[in-house]
């Protein structure tokens, strides 16, 4: 698995506890899901990703988006 779809299956493992919390929590989660959402809007335009810094340092072999 390459750092693309480590942070992309990250992000979706994310989303989905988030809606999780949400159904079984609190409603006031879906500020965590819009976060992630901003989050993975900003890293399209500007390639800065927190958790691909983290992936790399982990070992993970850099894919086209995350340079």
């Amino acid at each position: 698995m390459n750092l693309d779809r480590a942070v992309m299956a990250f992000a979706g493992v994310m989303i989905l506890a988030s809606a999780l919390l949400v159904y079984f929590v609190s409603p006031w989660w879906l500020l965590f899901t819009a976060f992630i959402g901003l989050n993975m809007l900003q890293s399209a335009f500007t390639g800065f990703c927190p958790a691909a810094m983290i992936f790399r340092k982990l070992g993970f072999s850099s894919g086209c988006a995350f340079k």
